[in-house]
């Protein structure tokens, strides 16, 4: 029973930050504009609130709270900035999409590596590649967490994995249920239409774009409140082509997508569970990371057939084609 909780308990902390992700991918590709920057994103995102967290841990103490929700909302804030780089490439511009979206990423990645080395050298005086940050501390729900099995997922529950949940419902009503979530839907299948009902095509993309730099920012420091606790240029490589390869399993819908992200984040720490079990070395603990990636080319063999991305993603929108 104890391995089946533990699979739970780490497979949420994983699934539900690749989940939020997930749905930011969704937000940027229903309205047209092809995404494969997730990983960038999230990296910026992660840097911002882990560089805003290490420095308000050093003022008030690392017992406070400020500093974890500082670092929620700043790498929110950074990983929308970051991402409207790539709207405005993609949108402004009319750069082609996808070398953006892997120009984005590789940028990232060397941007956030440099200025942590720099910032820690310079500012802090240290000679480091990484913000330490701590594993975030957890809850258990009296009560609920005695529940056979499903009592799991009230266990040693992180803070924000409510709030992932809370900003999920919130993003499937205004994706679902408000003008701009029909007009966003539109732009992805026929932006003329919405372009002939007076709505603007670039901006309601720009928005979605901004609103996955978001999402994927808090994802992101996320990962390092719980899988490392600490930031580095290296703890989020690979999460976010699983953040994309979820939702196009979940043919960008909201819901699939979270079934995917869960069977993701399951797999992952089923494979943890099972080295421990087998008293197996800890290198193999590393291949177990790539459970994930393979379960991924299964799912692809088997259920992206029947997969029908938006009728108008990619496409560079032109009012002269109309």
């Amino acid at each position: 029973m104890n391995i089946i909780h533990n699979i739970i308990i780490d497979g949420m902390s994983f699934a539900l930050p690749l989940f939020i992700m997930a749905i930011g991918g969704i937000y940027s590709e229903r309205s047209g504009i092809t995404n494969l920057a997730l990983e960038g994103l999230q990296g910026m995102g992660a840097f911002v609130g882990g560089l805003t967290a290490y420095c308000l841990t050093l003022y008030f103490g690392a017992d406070s709270r400020i500093p974890y929700a500082a670092a929620m909302l700043c790498a929110m804030l950074g990983g929308a900035a970051y991402a409207a780089l790539h709207g405005l490439l993609c949108i402004r511009f009319r750069a082609n999409q996808v070398i953006s979206g892997v120009v984005i990423n590789i940028l990232g990645m060397a941007l956030t590596s440099f200025l942590t080395k720099t910032i820690n050298r310079n500012v802090f005086g240290e000679a480091s590649d990484k913000f330490i940050l701590g594993v975030s501390a957890c809850y258990t729900i009296p009560g609920l967490s005695k529940i056979p099995v499903l009592g799991a997922f009230f266990t040693n529950v992180y803070p924000f994995e409510p709030l992932i949940l809370v900003i999920a419902l919130i993003a499937w009503y205004f994706l679902y249920r408000t003008s701009f979530g029909l007009r966003l839907r539109a732009c992805g299948d026929n932006p003329h239409a919405v372009d002939a009902a007076g709505g603007s095509v670039a901006a309601t993309r720009f928005i979605a774009v901004m609103v996955s730099g978001a999402l994927s920012g808090l994802a992101g420091i996320c990962f390092a409140y719980s899988i490392s606790g600490k930031f580095s240029s290296d703890i989020y490589v690979g999460y976010g082509y699983l953040a994309i390869a979820a939702y196009i399993f979940g043919n960008w819908n909201l819901l699939p997508s979270l079934a995917a992200c869960l069977i993701f984040g399951f797999a992952r720490s089923g494979g943890y569970q099972l080295v421990q079990q087998l008293g197996m070395p800890s290198s193999y603990s590393d291949l177990v990371m790539t459970l994930p990636y393979i379960l991924t080319l299964f799912l692809l063999i088997f259920l992206s057939k029947n997969n029908q991305a938006p009728r108008a993603l990619g496409e560079i929108y032109d009012k002269a084609k109309r």
